[in-house]
């Protein structure tokens, strides 16, 4: 065989990591179709909070079951990434448990690893029937059918086939260290594999090799499967919590952001000093305005996409919304979802018309979100002080309300009614404003 095996080993690698990074570029390609926001504030804040919540898993815990079992889950695909470095150095170079040169140190990193395996595949397992056998309330949703439910099974069966498969090959090797077989040095200590020697006694050398060598490959090909499957996948939050979580809203819940063409109107019509017929400043009489608002993913921010692809689909944020659990229409995890599969939409147009997007005749609002949606919620951010991952679906919601309001008119008849009276009034209510106090002299 020879050099073979490094050579095609060294092919998949190769192309398993140029389709991720492909993917990488499309993703931020997309992310980058936002329009611009400064996040610049405030860094060390910034910091903190990626440290706390994506890496300190701060706001998983709040649930419990759910959080421990996670916790698990994300160590063990952290550590056992080490392991991975491991067989890719072995492949590369034609070694084996390179390593082992580390001795006891090695030996525990190795057992450990084993153990968070096994811990792994229990939490895969709880998971799996939370899913499918319990199926909580937030995993049956009407958003969740079809490829959402699949794609939350897919990954489970991924974990547990990636477990079993590294359990396996050190099954099969531990036994070849007993057997004294060539290149089979002792080293190592398995915990959890050990108890599959039964399995193991008996077969030949040769077999075990067979064995050993087929998991050890389709262990590593089925990592490389696992990270490309990523970019089609919720599962993007493994590698986007971090970057959400330090790009997230820094500003005190419940204040909302001014679209700065109304401030500038306002504060000018508030100025006693400014000038109303004031020619437009030189070089800008001919440009267009601003869209106020958002329709469609391309009038939000690169932070909102990035929010949409970072969504796990947890449904921790529609299990809080009030308007949700009152039976309206609206799901925060839908907007967010409606959001990615939009941009996802926008994304292979652009791809289809070799770099430029040409226009489907469709948006975010209307063939995706509905008003009525959007008119459900009340604003009170249950929403975004639930997601484990600082995402922001009230943002959304709230630019997708002031396109509806400046851009349609669309705002429901209440609404309108209110905004009419402020106009006229200067108060809510539909009284004269020489009347508004009256009710003062009332016994």
């Amino acid at each position: 065989m020879g050099i073979l095996p490094q050579i095609i080993f060294a092919i998949a690698l190769f192309i398993g990591l140029g389709y991720f990074a492909n993917n990488v570029r499309k993703l931020r390609r997309n992310i980058k179709l936002g329009q611009d926001v400064d996040t610049s504030d405030d860094k060390p804040q910034r910091w903190k909070n990626m440290a706390k919540i994506a890496l300190g898993q701060s706001k998983m815990v709040v649930r419990p079951i759910a959080g421990f079992l996670h916790i698990i889950v994300y160590v063990g695909f952290v550590i056992i990434n080490i392991e991975v470095l491991e067989i890719i150095i072995d492949g590369l170079i034609g070694t084996h448990r390179i390593f082992s040169g580390a001795g006891e140190i090695y030996d525990i990193l190795i057992g450990t690893f084993e153990l968070l395996a096994f811990a792994v595949l229990v939490s895969v397992v709880v998971f799996w029937i939370r899913r499918n056998v319990i199926k909580l309330k937030r995993f049956m949703s009407s958003e969740m059918k079809g490829w959402p439910k699949s794609d939350g099974n897919i990954i489970l069966y991924f974990e547990v086939v990636l477990m079993c498969l590294f359990l396996t090959m050190n099954g099969a090797d531990l036994q070849l260290q007993l057997n004294g077989a060539e290149g089979y040095h002792t080293a190592g200590s398995f915990p959890i594999s050990q108890w599959l020697l039964p399995i193991f006694d008996g077969l030949s050398n040769a077999t075990l090799i067979i064995i050993e060598r087929a998991a050890w490959w389709m262990h590593i090909l089925g990592i490389l499967a696992f990270l490309n499957y990523l970019y089609f996948s919720k599962h993007l939050h493994i590698l986007l919590a971090f970057p959400n979580t330090f790009y997230g809203n820094l500003k005190p819940k419940g204040q909302f952001s001014n679209l700065e063409a109304v401030t500038t109107e306002v504060m000018m019509m508030m100025d006693p000093n400014a000038d109303p017929f004031a020619a437009a400043p030189e070089g800008t009489e001919d440009e267009v305005p601003a869209k106020f608002g958002a329709s469609d993913v391309q009038d939000l921010s690169w932070v909102n996409l990035l929010n949409a692809y970072t969504c796990t689909e947890c449904g921790r944020c529609t299990s809080e919304c009030p308007a949700n659990q009152t039976g309206k229409k609206l799901s925060p995890r839908k907007i967010m979802m409606d959001t990615r599969d939009r941009l996802v939409e926008v994304g292979k147009n652009i791809d289809a018309n070799k770099g430029v997007f040409n226009d489907d005749g469709k948006q975010l609002l209307g063939d995706y979100i509905t008003n009525e949606e959007l008119w459900a919620c009340t604003s009170c951010n249950a929403c975004v002080e639930a997601c484990p991952v600082s995402i922001d679906p009230l943002n959304i919601i709230m630019q997708m309300r002031q396109y509806l309001v400046m851009e349609q008119s669309a705002a429901p008849m209440e609404l309108n009614n209110m905004m009419t009276n402020i106009e006229n009034n200067g108060a809510p209510w539909p009284y004269n404003q020489m009347d508004r106090l009256n009710w003062k002299d009332e016994n």
